[in-house]
């Protein structure tokens, strides 16, 4: 790995990996404590991983307060 660091191209793939889905996974591991799919077979996981993102997505526009309906509008905060 060092010697990879060394040269300009090992650089800058190594630069790369800051923008890999890889910190996605781990909010969704630990903020929402998804751990394993609860369905089988590549079609059931598809979708389910499709609904955990679809709610990640929502948690991060909810908490951001630019949502219409998001947190900086409700009555209750």
């Amino acid at each position: 790995m060092e010697r990879k660091l060394l040269t300009k191209r090992g650089l800058a793939l190594y630069k790369l990996r800051g923008a890999l889905v890889e910190p996605v996974l781990g909010q969704v591991k630990e903020g929402q404590g998804f751990r394993r799919f609860m369905r089988r077979r590549l079609g059931a996981v598809q979708s389910e991983w499709s609904l955990i993102g679809m709610t990640h997505s929502l948690l991060k526009l909810w908490r951001s307060g630019e949502a219409p309906w998001g947190w900086a509008k409700a009555g209750w905060n």
